[in-house]
């Protein structure tokens, strides 16, 4: 018996062995040693020290076994304790314009309106002769009290200076009578077909405030930037993403940006893999989409249709089943991409027969229902195939229509940072029972939905560590709810990581590729200055990325994370 078990053992380390373990002629380009390495790989969660060649994982493993992959030529950094995990991977961002954002005006903590307004007086003196103000990212529930904002504000010192600022949602916009008169918006024009022109209700004159398809109306009027300007952008863009651990983001966008991307790709400038998803209004048209041939589509690619449902919670414009709490004049609305009716419906059915993943932005409950049960109908005409279609944001969600998502196979593209933000006012709009399957992660989970985790960057930070903090403890930025918001829906660490790693993957068809530390997989690496296993959960928002490794190259490293 004793024999038996030695051959068992012996039999078990050289199956180990062939796994992991690659020839001994091969020598590693780069070897992490020394720390704690969470895999997100069930076969081997946990290691030591990892081993990169060619940007592939060469070798995973224990730091004595991994140190023996060092040639003259390999750069081996000493983890000293610290923690790796697989590169983050987030699912849903606005990347180019997160880029842009990052030189413009800045109004996200800006907590009055006194602070609001000094801000824009002081970008006055910052910008060139006919540019405009830009982004912002604004939240005027942070005003006391709280209101939104008005082109009285600032027009005396902006009679010249267009103005177009993004509320943090990026369904509303706040400009000036500069914008207002050079879009030709007056009290006659009418709001179009999903959104609106907010007016004054005395005198009926457009306050400043533009809400869903309205902001097209000013946005039109701004210059496009060149070339070269998006390209900086998205280099801006890429270098933040980089310091935060990200190497792989989903940007919802326009076949432009793609454009943007191919060039950098063309320069050997990026960093992180790009996804793009497209407008599904592409889909139009009697000639099956052609979405280009990417040069290499591990690091750029085209991955399928973003339509729109409705709006957002914090402009009144998420379409739900019943109206608002505070404001029962209101449920919300459909978007552009609703009209004409059916119109969704046909451009999914379209897109499904050309094998096309699609991810469909819904916040309301109503908005959750309508989507699904287009997909569900979808699914019942033409068959049962790997869609892996998606619903971007899932915020809002009738207790009914959870359970949907794990039976349909539709997957919930959540973003945690949105709960514990929107958490601090959205029970004063939906109520507390509505409120009970809000950002409802744990539920979706229990219910058999692949939660992916993504920011919705510049809506919220990019920081994935932030994001796996919301999903933990669900702690409000007021600090109002320190055992958490809703805490019944808090998802465990491992879960966190793996919404922001493996499942990311998976969401785009490449789980073969990335998303673990697995050999053979795409050395895309995040190297944390502590274990987050070993801390407390609330103090996870406390922990810094020390390196990022992108394709096996060190694309970002802060000072403590050296060559030995």
């Amino acid at each position: 018996m004793k024999g038996l078990l030695l051959l068992a053992a012996l039999g078990s380390v050289l199956l180990s062995a062939a796994c992991q373990s690659p020839s001994a002629r091969e020598f590693a380009d780069l070897i992490l040693l020394n720390g704690v390495v969470y895999t997100v790989d069930p076969a081997r969660p946990w290691a030591e020290a990892v081993g990169v060649k060619d940007g592939r994982i060469l070798a995973v493993g224990s730091s004595v076994e991994i140190q023996a992959l060092a040639g003259e030529e390999t750069e081996v950094v000493d983890l000293q304790g610290a923690m790796v995990l697989p590169g983050f991977i987030d699912a849903h961002t606005h990347f180019l314009k997160g880029g842009f954002s990052l030189a413009d005006i800045q109004l996200r903590d800006a907590g009055s309106r006194e602070e609001f307004i000094a801000r824009i007086r002081a970008h006055v003196d910052q910008i060139e002769k006919g540019d405009w103000i830009l982004s912002g990212n604004w939240d005027h529930t942070q005003f006391d009290p709280p209101q939104l904002p008005a082109r009285e504000w600032i027009d005396g010192f902006t009679s010249d200076i267009p103005v177009c600022v993004d509320r943090l949602d990026m369904h509303m916009v706040f400009v000036n009578s500069r914008a207002l008169e050079l879009a030709g918006i007056t009290k006659d024009t009418p709001s179009p077909v999903g959104g609106e022109i907010v007016k004054d209700p005395f005198t009926g004159e457009p306050t400043g405030i533009l809400k869903d398809e309205a902001i097209g109306l000013v946005t039109r009027h701004i210059p496009e930037p060149s070339l070269r300007e998006k390209m900086s952008a998205a280099h801006a863009a890429l270098k933040h993403a980089a310091s935060l651990g990200v190497t792989s983001v989903h940007d919802m966008a326009y076949r432009d940006n793609y454009h943007v991307y191919q060039e950098l790709f063309n320069e050997g400038g990026l960093t992180a893999r790009l996804c793009v998803y497209i407008p599904i209004a592409a889909i139009d048209g009697d000639s099956p989409l052609d979405l280009g041939s990417s040069p290499d589509r591990d690091w750029l690619k085209i991955g399928g249709l973003k339509g729109f449902v409705d709006g957002s919670l914090g402009s009144f414009t998420a379409l739900f089943l019943e109206p608002y709490t505070d404001d029962p004049r209101k449920s919300g609305i459909q978007v552009a991409d609703m009209y004409p009716e059916g119109i969704m419906a046909q451009r999914i059915r379209r897109a499904d027969t050309q094998g096309l993943q699609v991810a469909i932005h819904a916040i309301g409950d109503k908005a959750n229902r309508i989507i699904l049960d287009i997909f569900e109908r979808v699914v019942q005409e033409n068959g049962e195939r790997d869609r892996r279609w998606r619903i971007e944001h899932a915020q809002h969600l009738h207790p009914e229509d959870i359970t949907r998502f794990g039976r349909l196979g539709i997957l919930a593209s959540v973003q945690p940072y949105h709960a514990i933000d929107d958490g601090r006012w959205a029970e004063d709009k939906i109520g507390p029972r509505r409120a009970r399957t809000t950002y409802a992660f744990r539920s979706l989970l229990d219910g058999g939905a692949s939660l992916v985790c993504g920011s919705d960057w510049t809506v919220a930070p990019l920081d994935p560590l932030a994001g796996i903090y919301a999903a933990v403890t669900r702690r409000t930025l007021d600090g109002e709810h320190p055992q958490g918001w809703i805490p019944q829906e808090k998802i465990s660490l491992e879960e966190a990581i793996k919404g922001y790693t493996l499942s990311g993957a998976y969401s785009e068809f490449a789980e073969s590729s990335k998303g673990s530390i697995t050999r053979g997989k795409l050395a895309d690496l995040v190297v944390i200055d502590r274990n987050l296993f070993e801390i407390p959960v609330e103090e996870i928002n406390q922990a810094r990325v020390r390196m990022t490794v992108s394709g096996g190259r060190i694309v970002y490293r802060r000072e403590g994370a050296g060559a030995e």
